[in-house]
């Protein structure tokens, strides 16, 4: 459905931040929506995220069976948490600040199968989905193997069924590997952003991908209408799933183990301050959610987001949500992070987090490649650009004021800055030598 345009009567009150986002500059959003009070007024329950868990367990078997390098973590998809101090004094030099606390990473780019953030989500909600219809023909119960699932036998039942995706390249990653590995006949609706070989990877599964010239939305509303058209098709919706929510917010019970492991206490005085990438916001507002849920008062947050595609800043700020794109205030979309380029934000997700978040950063392309080379070469890690939009988070919410403000200085000193990393483990040698060696030359 075609929205209507914001006439600029509706912004006057935001116009000075909105007018620096169009003219391309980085902001910093301290969002004044948030609620002085933990409120559990979330759309999901702990006992939602407990259930995804032992879903995702059940499916195990299935998992280490057709996925090998799932097979040592027993069918378990799971990415390390890890310290990063080099990138950490790095951060310090570059902005001439000290960052209190310690500096770490979710490392959702080395998610096996899908290779980012979007595993969690995506492949749950295709295997929720599996499950239901085999059940439903009584193929299935929750006390077998669900190794049975990768079956010849199981493979042409499915077949049966079409599932469907709009993506900007990972999401349709996530669906179309665990879809074809399961027999689903698998289409994903690509906007002009996403890149050749993510394309090039889901063709060789055998998942029909079709292109589009136009963004994102364009490419999510045409696969909804393709799919409404097509018998026993399933389409995923990145925009107002809540079985997606569901399934990236189960990654706070594993970092919530992660944390122990390594006997990392969260509590008043050890806060966890967290800064996740964020496009349409479904991924970002699935773990925020689920972070909530787990650690309540004690953790924060901020998303960060392409300076070219700020649309979860613009509806949050605006309190517009999907009523506005960053198209409608002049900002063109051209960013090369492809993984945040989306112009219209969730409004599921933008209510959820409202009276929750602490704000929202954008960041330039630039800043993406410089600290892409710098996480390789002093971390050794390979992220793709839209996986480095948190990495300046400590320093945003030092530089507002935002830290002070919030924290004493014990707690300030205890805190752990947690950035999530979301897509690059796959990306092809070649292109990701050619972004290392950018990164590297827009240092210097």
């Amino acid at each position: 459905m075609k929205q209507e345009r914001v006439n600029e009567e509706q912004l006057q009150p935001y116009w000075p931040l909105v007018k620096e986002m169009t003219a391309g500059r980085e902001v910093t959003w301290l969002n004044g929506q948030k609620l002085h009070t933990y409120d559990a007024d979330l759309p999901i329950t702990i006992e939602d995220m407990k259930e995804a868990h032992a879903r995702l367990r059940r499916f195990a078997p299935f998992l280490a069976h057709v996925f090998p390098e799932t097979k040592e973590a027993g069918g378990v998809i799971e990415s390390p948490f890890m310290e990063i101090p080099s990138m950490k004094e790095y951060l310090e030099k570059k902005h001439g600040t000290i960052l209190e606390g310690g500096l770490y990473l979710k490392a959702d780019h080395l998610l096996p199968v899908a290779g980012s953030v979007k595993a969690r989500g995506g492949m749950y909600e295709v295997l929720k989905y599996a499950e239901n219809i085999a059940m439903q023909h009584n193929l299935l119960l929750t006390e077998e193997d669900y190794s049975k699932l990768a079956t010849d036998e199981m493979k042409t039942f499915f077949s049966n069924y079409s599932l469907a995706v709009g993506s900007t390249g990972n999401l349709g990653l996530s669906i179309g590997m665990t879809g074809a590995a399961l027999g689903f006949q698998t289409t994903v609706h690509m906007s002009a952003d996403a890149k050749e070989w993510k394309k090039k990877r889901l063709r060789d599964k055998g998942v029909t991908v079709i292109e589009y010239e136009e963004d994102y939305s364009q490419a999510v509303e045409e696969g909804r209408r393709m799919s409404a058209r097509t018998k026993n098709s399933f389409f995923i919706d990145d925009e107002h799933s809540k079985e997606l929510f569901v399934g990236y917010s189960t990654a706070a019970l594993r970092l919530q183990k992660q944390l122990q492991e390594q006997q990392i206490i969260i509590d008043e005085n050890h806060p966890l301050i967290v800064y996740l990438p964020c496009g349409v916001g479904g991924a970002p507002g699935g773990i925020f959610a689920g972070l909530k849920r787990v650690f309540g008062e004690h953790v924060y947050g901020f998303f960060a987001e392409p300076v070219q595609a700020p649309c979860m800043l613009l509806g949050l700020l605006t309190g517009l949500h999907d009523q506005i794109a960053v198209q409608d205030v002049g900002i063109d979309l051209r960013t090369e992070a492809d993984g945040l380029a989306v112009g219209r934000p969730s409004s599921f997700v933008g209510k959820a987090v409202a009276p929750h978040l602490d704000g929202i950063f954008t960041v330039s392309d630039d800043k993406l490649f410089v600290y892409l080379h710098q996480m390789n070469e002093l971390e050794g890690e390979r992220l793709e650009p839209s996986a480095l939009a948190g990495m300046e988070g400590p320093v945003r919410a030092k530089m507002s004021g935002w830290l002070d403000k919030q924290f004493t200085s014990s707690q300030r000193q205890n805190a752990i800055h947690l950035v999530w990393s979301t897509g690059g483990s796959l990306v092809p040698e070649k292109e990701m030598s050619a972004m290392i060696k950018k990164g590297k030359q827009l240092q210097s």
